[in-house]
């Protein structure tokens, strides 16, 4: 099995994943202007999961073309809500407004992971995880969001299913790791078959 690949990605939950699963990595950002590129894709009319699979694959190609003949893991995933995408937030007043958003419905977690060598792809991903919010107060997702510290509600969307986050919901259908980031089951099955 390989056991070293670059991550195309700074995400550090991403990292300690590939980590707690024996894969060492590098980390390359591979810093693309994801949202550019979800609008784009958007009005080509893209499925959610395309567009989870283009940026995993697009950022995997830039970095694999840069370091020849090594394998490259690149990452995304989309909140998907009844067809409309959430980003990331990019302060707490629009990370109140994302949960505000999601409260006591469901949505998709989408994650899509592809790799890359010699700039192409050579395999990829996409695994989709159902989450159920519950009806939450105002006060209640503020007091949620306090507990949260800036580098990682900017860094891994509005709520970390691996920690505070969990409260959150009523119910969960799918696998941890995707809605950590990253689907590692079906990675580490690649990766132990390539030769």
């Amino acid at each position: 099995m390989i056991k070293n690949i670059i991550l195309a990605s700074k995400s550090e939950v991403r990292k300690k994943i590939l980590e707690e699963n024996n894969i060492k990595c590098e980390v390359i950002a591979p810093g693309i202007d994801e949202d550019f590129f979800k609008e784009s894709l958007k009005k080509e009319k893209k499925t959610p999961e395309m567009i989870s699979k283009n940026l995993a694959e697009l950022k995997a190609n830039k970095i694999s073309q840069k370091k020849p003949n090594q394998l490259v893991l690149g990452a995304d995933s989309i909140i998907d809500l009844g067809g409309k995408l959430i980003s990331k937030p990019l302060n707490r007043e629009e990370a109140l407004n994302i949960l505000k958003e999601l409260n006591g419905k469901e949505h998709h977690l989408i994650s899509s992971a592809c790799i890359s060598r010699n700039g192409s792809m050579i395999w990829n991903h996409t695994d989709k995880a159902c989450l159920t919010m519950k009806n939450m107060s105002e006060e209640e997702l503020i007091l949620y969001l306090s507990k949260i510290k800036d580098k990682e509600l900017y860094a891994y969307n509005v709520y970390q299913i691996e920690a505070e986050g969990r409260s959150l919901f009523s119910k969960i259908e799918g696998d941890k790791e995707t809605i950590m980031g990253l689907p590692v089951k079906q990675i580490k099955e690649y990766l132990s078959n390539y030769d």
